[in-house]
């Protein structure tokens, strides 16, 4: 059954089950309608790199016609490509697995599955979730990057192709593609979903995250993918938050218009009853830059080096420095930059108060012209090496159409508040980001 006035593809998470629960929408014509949406428009956004039609549509059947398995029946996603699947191609984005089949789903599908999901397909993602680009394009302007490296299933969330879709961040690889496609992205606290059968880059960094198109999502997802039977709490969203504005000891590499959004941003939200501040971070925080690069270059050494030995001249170049500059850090080295993260993470807390949530960028700028980078994840590492819940927002665009938003940090086990505060900011600036 369909109400033929709703646009499936075009709902949340949250409207889908609304509708698929009401009557007025079956698991079958949601999916449907994201596979014609995907027909309409991969071939500009190319965002998928395996694409299983049939099989998401007998899933759905299923769906429909069995009782309600969890929180998200008969909702479909989208899975980027470095998540195994035992009925789909794993490739991580690399030639050397283009026909690699795992013998078993990853934790993060089995929940998914368990709770009622329908996986659509893999998302293209980068070359082991590193620097090399995939084939997405940014779904508003095919000359511009999508970012990296969860391209695909940003892009694929952006235009309607799936509600859902999964990606991982090991320096900046869900938070910055959300930016560049306009979409909220929520990188969970390290830790906080089963990393059991995704491909690892560097596994005191890596992290599952995700995208949607609702702030409604959000919690509901998270729970899920965190294993549990209902939504995460929301603290109270009509009280006032506290925000701090931290610009980093980045914010010089910022383009103009990103820099006034999110001081604009602060400026009305404390117009709007929030108690607002700058935060100005402790000399020890700079350091935790270079640090998290010597980190994410040293896991790479260790989780790439079967394919270091056995097919060097398939790795791509800056994949292949990163390798060489792991494998020339000392002990010493390795050890220090993960003190320098223990201290920082440990002076956090007197930094930030247990319900205040951090306010800074997700990007320097709007997405850059080109396919060739997928943009700088500067103004993502240093949350990414703090193991720190991260939730960008949408808020306008820039001077070249693309959009534009902020990123919300909080302490962890604050994600409460991170939640309520965004939705607290989403009606303050009059964002459409509910429903």
């Amino acid at each position: 059954m369909n109400d033929q006035s709703i646009d499936p593809a075009a709902l949340s998470v949250t409207a889908a089950l609304e509708a698929i629960r009401s009557g007025t929408l079956n698991a079958e014509s949601l999916v449907a309608s994201c596979l014609a949406r995907i027909n309409a428009r991969e071939k500009d956004v190319r965002a998928w790199q395996h694409l299983d039609d049939e099989g998401a549509l007998a899933a759905a059947m299923q769906r429909d016609a069995e009782p309600t398995r969890g929180l998200l029946h008969g909702i479909p996603v989208g899975l980027k490509d470095i998540i195994e699947t035992a009925d789909m191609p794993t490739t991580y984005g690399s030639v050397i697995y283009r026909d690699h089949q795992p013998e078993r789903h990853a934790a993060c599908v089995e929940v998914l599955r368990r709770a009622g999901a329908i996986m659509l397909g893999k998302t293209v993602t980068t070359t082991f979730a590193h620097r090399n680009p995939g084939k997405t394009r940014n779904p508003h302007n095919p000359k511009y990057t999508p970012g990296g490296s969860s391209s695909g299933s940003a892009a694929a969330v952006a235009c309607g192709m799936a509600p859902l879709a999964l990606g991982t961040q090991t320096g900046g690889s869900v938070i910055r593609p959300a930016a560049y496609c306009g979409v909220i992205g929520y990188k969970p606290a390290f830790g906080a979903i089963d990393f059991t059968g995704v491909k690892q880059l560097a596994r005191t960094l890596d992290t599952l995250g995700f995208y949607v198109r609702s702030l409604d999502d959000v919690p509901l997802v998270a729970g899920t993918l965190q294993g549990g039977n209902e939504a995460l709490a929301v603290a109270d969203e009509e009280a006032a938050p506290k925000v701090a504005l931290c610009r980093t000891a980045k914010w010089d590499e910022a383009e103009a218009p990103a820099q006034q959004l999110a001081e604009a941003t602060l400026e009305r939200l404390g117009a709007a009853g929030a108690a607002t501040r700058v935060l100005d971070l402790p000399d020890p925080f700079r350091e935790l830059f270079p640090a998290h690069s010597l980190i994410q270059a040293a896991g790479s050494a260790v989780e790439l080096a079967a394919e270091r030995t056995e097919h060097w001249d398939d790795i791509p170049k800056a994949t292949q420095e990163s390798i060489e500059r792991g494998e020339a850090a000392s002990s010493a080295e390795i050890d220090a930059a993960e003190a320098l993260a223990a201290e920082c993470r440990e002076a956090l807390p007197g930094l930030v108060g247990e319900d205040e949530v951090i306010l800074t960028l997700s990007a320097p700028g709007e997405a850059p012209k080109g396919l060739e980078s997928t943009g700088d994840p500067v103004f993502n590492r240093m949350w990414t090496f703090l193991h720190l819940p991260c939730l960008h927002i949408p808020v306008d665009k820039g001077p070249q159409g693309l959009p534009l938003g902020v990123q919300l940090v909080a302490r962890q086990g604050s994600e409460a508040q991170l939640f309520a505060v965004a939705r607290w900011s989403a009606r303050a600036l009059g964002l459409n980001l509910f429903g």
